[in-house]
């Protein structure tokens, strides 16, 4: 089922399967969301809970019993209920099922709110324990961007543009194993706010920075010094990705609370970087925004 918000200054249209972002038009009906062509990516903005990124052989120990747990996780495909829909927003959620205690065995209410207010869009993550014990999961936000944004421009034309200026260098995903290593980095910024694209970033998967003092970037222009700005107040990192060596038209932002397994790392779900704990009765909030941008 599709799903249609807007206000005066924006559209945005979202898939209950997956609770899935796949349309944010501005007043111009310029489009912002990768369309999903599946020459290089068949979505556009996935939700990755309970896992993030890939496990060790897809398996991990939860209260001493093993889980077969697939990259990313299951929500991609679930086909959330829509709870609410007014002409700016629209509440989706998903709960657990004898299907997903196979694999997660935590009973869980997710909820994605969707809101437009001045052209803004606000997505409203909560996780809801619903079980008699507390639970863990991860959560990160996958979406896509069309880059470039403006006809006749190219990827090269684009740069990351921090909130903050940062030194920081990127975790290196190894090829082989299947996993990021903490002790192998790539220096990527250095004093500074600015990352210029290129398809060379991304040779060896997503570009993933684990120490940011910033909550939002922007996909920017070099010249016009246009695009989308993405806020991210409470997710712990940030990573992202493009297909390599691919000529993909679009670059994902993702924000996340985990991430694939770390060399060192054991299988043991509780132990994973950045897992979240959510005690009996309990809820937790995440928040994400997208916006046009120009640069400030």
């Amino acid at each position: 089922m599709l799903v249609t918000i807007w206000d005066s200054k924006a559209t945005a249209v979202i898939d209950s399967v997956g609770a899935q972002l796949i349309s944010y038009k501005d007043a111009d009906q310029k489009e912002y969301i990768w369309q999903r062509d599946p020459k290089f990516w068949e979505k556009s903005s996935p939700i990755l809970f309970p896992i993030v990124g890939n496990l060790r052989n897809d398996e991990t120990i939860i209260e001493g019993k093993p889980y077969h747990l697939t990259k990313h996780g299951f929500c991609r495909e679930k086909d959330f209920s829509v709870v609410s829909h007014t002409s700016c927003s629209a509440l989706f959620q998903l709960t657990d099922s004898e299907e997903t205690k196979a694999v997660y065995p935590y009973s869980f209410r997710l909820s994605l709110e969707y809101q437009l207010k001045d052209g803004v869009l606000t997505i409203h993550y909560q996780v809801d324990n619903r079980d008699d014990r507390t639970i863990y999961y991860c959560i990160g936000a996958h979406p896509g961007f069309n880059c470039p944004l403006e006809d006749g421009s190219a990827f090269e034309d684009y740069q990351l543009v921090f909130e903050q200026e940062e030194t920081a260098s990127s975790i290196v995903y190894d090829l082989e194993k299947l996993q990021f290593d903490p002790n192998v980095r790539k220096p990527l910024l250095n004093h500074c706010r600015v990352l210029p694209l290129s398809r060379e970033l991304f040779k060896d998967d997503a570009i993933f920075f684990d120490s940011l003092k910033s909550k939002r970037v922007s996909i920017l222009h070099k010249q016009t010094g246009r695009g989308v700005e993405v806020g991210f107040p409470d997710f712990a990192t940030v990573a992202f990705w493009t297909p390599y060596p691919a000529d993909a038209p679009f670059l994902c932002i993702e924000p996340w609370n985990g991430s694939a397994v770390l060399a060192g790392e054991d299988d043991i779900y509780s132990h994973k970087q950045n897992i979240q704990v959510l005690g009996v009765e309990s809820s937790k909030s995440y928040y994400l925004t997208i916006r046009p941008a120009a640069m400030s």
